[in-house]
C-alpha cells in the first residue's frame, strides 16, 4: 500500500490529478515522489507537499486535512483510495471504477460526471454531488455515492444512471434536471426537489415540500425497490419496502418540462 501524508494544509488549492491508482500503480518510490502537482500556476513535485511511504500501488491511503487538495481519484478505473481526513473538490470526478472512502468531510463536486465505481463519504459533502459540470448535458451515469452526513445544493443535477444515497439533510434543488438514476434521501431535502426532472426516481423517507408541478399519482409498494433495498442494505442504508411496513406516495413530474420522473414519499403504517 502507498501512504501519502499531507505535510501542511495549503491556503491555495493544490491540483493533484496524479493521485489515482491508474497513475500510481507500478511506480517506484522515487517516481511517485517526482510526480507533478500544481499549486496555482506553479508545478511542484508531489513530495514537496506529501510524505511518501512505499511504492506505487492500487491501494492508496491519503492522510491529513486535504480539504484544499483537488481532483483526488480523477478518472480512476480501478483500485482503492482511502482518505483519512477531509477531501477537496472534484473527488472521484469522471471515475469509472474502483472505490474511494473519506473518513471526514468532502467539498463540492464529489463524483462529478462519474460513470462507475463507488464513493463513500463518512462525514458531510458539499454541493453538486454526482452532478454535471457547467455546460455539460449529463451528470453521473453510473456507480454509487453514499454520504453518511448532509449534502449541499444541486445533488444529482442532470444525472442519468447510478445511485446516490444520503443519510443526512440535503439542500435545495436535489435532482435538478434529473434524467435517470435513483436518489435516496434518508432525511429529506429542502426546496425545489426534482425541479425540471424528466426521468429518474427520487425516494425520500421523510415528507418534503413538493413543487406544484408534481402531481399525485397513487400509493403503492414498488416492486423494483426490493432490488435497491437489498443492495442498499448491504451498504448499511435500510430502505423500507415490505407492504406490511407502509407504502409510498407517488408523485410524477416535473410537468413544467413536461417530465416523467417520480418522487416517492414514504408513509409508514401507524403503530398499533
Amino acid at each position: 500500500m502507498l501512504t501519502l501524508t499531507l505535510k501542511d494544509p495549503t491556503a491555495v488549492p493544490l491540483e493533484t490529478e496524479v493521485l489515482s491508482p491508474d497513475v500510481l500503480a507500478g511506480l517506484r518510490h522515487d517516481e511517485v515522489c517526482a510526480l507533478p502537482v500544481f499549486l496555482g500556476k506553479r508545478q511542484h513535485r508531489l513530495d514537496a507537499f506529501f510524505e511518501v511511504e512505499g511504492d506505487g500501488s492500487d491501494e492508496v491511503e491519503l492522510r491529513g486535512d486535504a480539504m484544499k487538495v483537488k481532483w483526488i481519484g480523477r478518472g480512476m478505473t480501478r483500485g482503492r483510495i482511502r482518505v483519512v481526513g477531509n477531501a477537496g473538490m472534484h473527488l472521484g470526478a469522471y471515475m469509472t471504477g474502483g472505490a474511494i472512502e473519506v473518513t471526514g468531510n468532502a467539498a463540492d463536486w464529489v463524483g462529478g460526471e462519474m460513470a462507475g465505481g463507488a464513493i463513500h463519504i463518512r462525514g458531510n459533502a458539499g454541493g453538486q454531488l454526482g452532478s454535471a459540470y457547467r455546460g455539460s448535458p449529463s451528470g453521473m451515469s453510473g456507480g454509487t455515492i453514499l454520504v453518511e452526513g448532509s449534502a449541499g445544493i444541486e445533488l444529482g443535477m442532470r444525472m442519468k444512471r447510478g445511485v446516490i444515497a444520503v443519510r443526512g439533510a440535503v439542500r435545495d434543488f436535489a435532482g435538478l434536471q434529473m434524467k435517470g438514476g435513483t436518489i435516496v434521501l434518508m432525511s429529506g431535502a429542502e426546496l425545489r426537489t426534482g425541479a425540471w426532472m424528466s426521468r429518474g426516481t427520487i425516494i425520500t423517507m421523510t415528507p418534503i415540500r413538493l413543487l406544484p408541478t408534481f402531481a399525485y399519482s397513487c400509493q403503492y409498494s414498488p416492486t423494483f425497490l426490493c432490488v435497491y433495498a437489498k443492495y442498499l442494505r448491504s451498504l448499511d442504508f435500510a430502505v423500507p419496502h415490505e407492504p406490511g411496513e407502509g407504502f409510498y406516495r407517488r408523485y410524477v413530474g416535473d410537468t413544467s418540462v413536461p417530465g416523467k420522473g417520480e418522487i416517492l414519499v414514504w408513509q409508514a403504517h401507524p403503530a398499533s
